[in-house]
């Protein structure tokens, strides 16, 4: 298989990237063939895949949105996977040009994609970094200068904690991050869920395991609450994906009562 200019050295172009099979489901460009064969492979367990990974994106730039609003100016956007139209850094940059954006993912396709794409902005960049590391991952992030962890930051774990099992202790990462930021700051979170379509759910996390070898987690409402951990959570709380604070009937790729996935904001008092 022939190697893309932009996919660097060293990446593994047979085994599939989640981050990269979303971007497959999103309809991107930077992904491989073993991503695509395996985003359609579970398309045929589930068809409406497409309209949860648009329903995450919705989430996504509506959360980033409300931080704005809410006086946030930074984030640091954990398992931020592929960029691609519509990702923080536009969405918080068309409101206000001065916040700064730092992606962080461990797959370095997403990375350097991320760091091509973001050249020439000032307010924007990425690091190759674990969630499972939390410690490494903020000495990174503040070794780049863009975070400054004496002022809020919007922390964002969108469709990353899924990819841990209760092994890798998610809440111990996510409180790790609450520690590590001021009053003020906020995290969003959206994670898939065994709580509306268990069935479903059982075949993505069965494919997952024996297939694509991915990994993927899925948890019931009260189980995705508890992984906000020290974090406040704010109305409407942790709900189905199209149901936290929609903003026009275009915001309603699920249907209510079939979303795959749930999420909510948090807020460090």
């Amino acid at each position: 298989m022939e190697r893309p200019a932009w996919a660097p050295e060293g990446v593994d172009m047979n085994r599939p990237s989640p981050a990269r099979m979303y971007d497959a489901l999103l309809g991107g460009s930077h992904n491989f063939e073993v991503d695509r064969q395996a985003a359609e492979q579970a398309k045929k367990l589930v068809p409406d895949l497409p309209r949860l990974a648009l329903s995450n994106r919705a989430f996504l730039r509506r959360a980033v949105r409300f931080l704005v609003d809410s006086g946030v100016r930074q984030f640091l956007d954990i398992g931020s996977g592929v960029p691609t139209a519509g990702n923080v850094h536009e969405v918080a940059q068309a409101i206000d040009p001065e916040c700064r954006v730092l992606y962080a993912d461990i797959d370095p396709v997403a990375v350097a994609h991320a760091r091509a794409i973001l050249a020439g902005n000032a307010n924007a960049t990425a690091i190759e970094a674990d969630l499972r590391e939390p410690a490494e991952l903020l000495e990174q992030a503040r070794a780049t200068g863009l975070i400054d962890f004496d002022q809020p930051v919007g922390v964002l774990l969108i469709a990353v904690l899924h990819l841990m099992g209760d092994d890798d202790a998610p809440i111990d990462r996510v409180n790790a991050l609450h520690d590590a930021v001021p009053p003020g700051s906020f995290v969003a979170i959206s994670h898939l869920t065994s709580a509306t379509r268990p069935e479903d759910a059982a075949k993505l996390q069965n494919n997952s395991t024996h297939v694509s070898k991915i990994g993927l987690h899925f948890r019931g409402r009260d189980e995705i609450a508890a992984l906000f951990g020290k974090w406040e959570p704010i109305e409407p709380g942790v709900v189905e994906l199209p149901l936290w604070r929609p903003e026009s009937d275009r915001d309603q790729h699920e249907t209510p009562g079939r979303s795959l996935g749930l999420a909510g904001v948090g807020r460090k008092a």
